[in-house]
């Protein structure tokens, strides 16, 4: 069956991914998913018309199967292009901009409160409160040939050039979506985002 399959994030959530289908207006699916218990609206990193609902919505737990946070629940803990990377193999009909456009209508006089969160939600990233220091050699993921330097507190430097880690993330990955670059990077055998949160979230 035809249909839209659909990435989200929302910010009240970080670090999961909600993945869904729909064979009905998507608007209506997004309003259906802001209910009383989540204070913000979800946020359309992909979307895309497929020719088979189901097919798709197995290539996801068969892919993500140890990320699925619950078993009754569609959510993932995987960075959003992961699951983007799956849905563009049988996507159809790239659905982003509409369903984008939709999901923004779902509650417009929440925008500015959602901005504000965003910012005011995690310290911005400093290698040197971090423990890290100038000439530390980061290791990318999926390249262990590829490695950058911190250069400052807040930039690294990949073959003479200064990048903020995300930027030199997207390069790499050559996407202009949304990702968190340090989930890519390890420093010493740690990734740089367990080192942020040791630094920076206190339970």
């Amino acid at each position: 069956m035809e249909g839209t399959v659909y990435v989200l994030t929302n910010p009240a959530m970080p670090d999961l991914v909600k993945i869904g289908k729909t064979t009905r207006d998507v608007q209506l699916r997004l309003a259906d998913l802001y209910t009383t218990g989540v204070p913000y609206p979800f946020e359309c990193e992909y979307a895309a018309k497929v020719t088979d609902l189901d097919k798709t919505e197995k290539a996801f737990h068969i892919a993500f199967k140890d990320k699925r946070v619950n078993h009754k629940r569609e959510f993932f803990k995987i960075d959003p292009i992961q699951a983007i990377a799956v849905l563009e193999l049988m996507a159809i009909e790239d659905m982003t901009p509409v369903v984008q456009k939709e999901a923004e209508n779902v509650d417009i006089e929440v925008k500015a409160s959602v901005e504000k969160f965003k910012k005011d939600r995690l310290p911005v990233v400093n290698y040197f409160e971090m423990g890290l220091k100038v000439g530390d050699v980061f290791t990318y993921e999926f390249d262990q040939n590829i490695t950058c330097k911190v250069k400052d507190n807040r930039k690294v430097e990949y073959e003479g050039q200064d990048y903020y880690l995300t930027g030199l993330t997207k390069k790499l990955m050559d996407t202009d979506k949304a990702i968190r670059g340090s989930k890519y990077w390890y420093c010493k055998g740690k990734n740089i985002v367990d080192i942020y949160n040791e630094t920076y979230i206190k339970d």
